[in-house]
């Protein structure tokens, strides 16, 4: 295997050194090009002359180029031909300075005939749509699960006033009395017509901003390695987005495609079906055909591997300060495709939320091969399944400072990984923190006001690689534990005690335990197993149950921090009880030199560029007391009931 996987990276270098040499042949210009509403095509771009259509300057844009667009709504989806050539000489797409500039997958429709109860009609002719309608295309996928098996989902949507109506069933479903907070459409296609039904509750849909699905994505290039491009400040809203399982290719409303180097920042993104930004994998032959397995993902590796899969092809990201809400699978997703890359200040919400269908893929963060990225800062709430879930290759990933409440399965999955993974300086206050199925993972400085619950074990192999590299080492098994849970603030019944036994050693230092919290201590209750092979048993035989070990515990069963949030036009504020008393109990800083390494690839815990760590700021970004930081993420400055603002609007 090790072998194959070596043959592999060799050819993707060489496709990448192909590219490299492509692209800096590419003349670099520096033209700034105008769109707007009330432009023309047949005009210049000038901001005197400007296009009418984004799409008009993309087909110009040119390495180095700016595209501004100004207000306005624009119904177009945006493929760029071309990216930029290297970081200093990108493709720029932005909205105009203070302007709303609005990019839309929908149109408007007129012509709604009411029948019975709610229920209006409309029929359009099929050409509407050209060589895509979301109302025959169905939502497919590896994991995506129909419930019951035979139901239908479609990619379409049907929007009033802004916000979206959910499929009905059926049509005799749609034929009923409305519910006013679940208003539903149902549609059928043939050659010439397609007819929708939609239930609209007291209202006239010719009266109202009516709109429906009709195009699959926003802002997404169609061919990969289209590198380099920056989208900032817009709103884009309405795509018909199909299921992104991490085997086939992830389209979002959004997404770079098996490209690098993208910016994606400033921008809102709402109502697309599966996903809002998709940082994922290529489409090819292989999708979602005998690939829903765990040996089924490791030949996407492989094929991934042999298509560029390396650090200066893939990847590279920065998603930054975006708005993402009502999608139905992920606000972020991404396969292969996001390894090295920052995900940072987003505000995600209702992710999941009005669970239009089901599958094993939703969160409001869902990454597969995430190696060397970062998580930081990110505002994730309300998600109907997990607010971050890392799958596979989580290699030197770091989860740090981000809040997270309101999702309703965990704040945090993390599976089938072997780390080194760091999770620190999070605020999480859903009922349950986390849910492991891994190793190789240090919990530090966190607040957790909720329950862990873990997997004892899980047969499958999944792999492992070089430092700082996406090339594959090897595959290891699942066992429970090689866990470490330093300086960390347990709040509010906070409950980890199915930590109290592992088959690998799990470690516990310089924690607080406030009243109701669960310590890891002579808990013994019946596993939770993973996935296990024929051979599991056999397999498990290897490891040895072991009770975790605590040093240096502040238990505090009479303390109430009473945690809880509270919001203003301004923010998200922290109101909690802290004791500055508990700095009497010394602790150590957290640095590469005082976390253990990751076990099976054999790598310490450091930051992504191969520095050292070391844990000298707090949440707020305020310096820690290196001689003795305060536990949990904040430094702890006084007694008592403080308000903290830990989420600015």
């Amino acid at each position: 295997m090790k072998r194959l996987f070596t043959a592999l990276f060799a050819c993707s270098s060489l496709i990448a050194f192909a590219q490299k040499k492509t692209a800096t042949s590419k003349p670099f210009n520096h033209h700034e090009y105008h769109v707007s509403v009330n432009g023309n095509d047949a005009n210049n771009g000038s901001l005197s002359r400007p296009f009418k259509t984004i799409m008009a300057a993309a087909n110009l844009a040119m390495p180095g180029d700016v595209i501004t667009v100004h207000a306005g709504v624009y119904r177009e989806e945006v493929n760029p031909p071309r990216g930029g050539d290297a970081e200093n000489k990108r493709i720029v797409y932005q909205a105009a300075s203070g302007e709303k500039v609005e990019i839309k997958g929908s149109e408007i429709i007129k012509g709604w005939k009411k029948l019975e109860n709610d229920t209006w009609e409309v029929k359009i002719p099929s050409s509407f749509f050209g060589a895509f309608n979301p109302y025959s295309d169905l939502i497919r996928g590896d994991w995506f699960v129909p419930t019951p098996k035979e139901r239908k989902y479609h990619t379409g949507a049907v929007y009033l006033n802004g916000d979206w109506l959910m499929e009905a069933a059926s049509q005799q479903e749609v034929m009923k009395a409305a519910d006013e907070k679940n208003q539903l459409w149902w549609a059928e296609v043939d050659s010439a017509t397609t007819t929708i039904w939609a239930q609209f509750k007291s209202v006239d849909p010719n009266k109202e901003t009516t709109e429906i699905n009709a195009r699959q994505t926003i802002f997404y290039p169609r061919k990969p390695f289209t590198n380099f491009i920056t989208v900032r400040g817009f709103v884009m809203q309405h795509a018909a987005t199909n299921w992104a399982p991490p085997t086939a290719e992830q389209m979002g409303l959004i997404g770079t495609n098996w490209s690098r180097g993208w910016i994606i920042e400033n921008n809102t993104v709402q109502y697309s079906k599966c996903s809002g930004i998709a940082l994922g994998k290529y489409g090819d032959d292989h999708d979602n055909k005998g690939t829903e397995s765990a040996e089924g993902y490791v030949g996407t590796i492989r094929r991934a591997m042999a298509f560029g899969w390396n650090k200066s092809t893939v990847g590279g990201h920065l998603v930054r300060n975006n708005k993402i809400a009502y999608c139905e699978q992920t606000g972020i997703v991404g396969s292969l495709g996001c390894a090295f890359s920052i995900v940072e200040g987003n505000d995600i919400h209702d992710i999941y939320m009005r669970r239009a269908f089901y599958g094993y893929e939703m969160a409001g963060i869902k990454l597969h091969g995430f190696i060397d990225g970062i998580i930081r800062n990110n505002h994730i709430y309300n998600t109907g399944y997990f607010g971050i879930w890392l799958d596979w290759m989580a290699q030197g990933v770091q989860v740090k400072g981000n809040l997270m409440y309101d999702n309703k399965l965990s704040d945090i999955l993390i599976e089938a990984c072997h780390g080194p993974t760091l999770v620190s300086n999070n605020i999480l206050l859903s009922k349950e923190s986390v849910l492991m199925n891994s190793h190789g993972t240090a919990f530090v400085h966190n607040l957790f006001a909720g329950m862990f619950r873990t997997f004892f074990y899980d047969s499958r192999l999944t792999p492992w690689h070089l430092p700082h590299s996406t090339q594959v080492v090897g595959l290891h098994d699942h066992p429970s534990g090689e866990t470490q849970f330093i300086n960390n603030l347990f709040v509010n019944g906070s409950d980890v005690s199915q930590y109290s036994s592992s088959l690998l050693p799990v470690r516990f230092d310089g924690n607080v335990y406030t009243k109701g919290s669960v310590r890891a201590v002579g808990v013994k209750e019946k596993r939770r197993m993973g996935e296990l092979k024929k051979d599991a048993e056999e397999m498990m035989k290897k490891y040895k149950e072991q009770d975790a070990v605590e040093t240096n515990a502040l238990v505090k069963n009479d303390f109430d921090s009473d945690a809880r949030l509270t919001t203003s036009h301004d923010g998200t504020y922290l109101e909690i009880n802290l004791d500055k008393n508990w700095l009497a109990k010394q602790r150590e800083l957290v640095t590469t030199q005082t976390l253990r390494p990751a076990v099976v690839p054999n790598l310490p815990f450091e930051n992504t560029d191969g520095s050292p760590l070391k844990m000298d700021t707090d949440y707020l970004g305020n310096k820690r007391n290196v001689a003795n930081p305060s536990p949990g993420p904040f430094e702890i400055l006084k007694t008592g009931k403080q308000t903290i603002k830990v989420w600015t609007e």
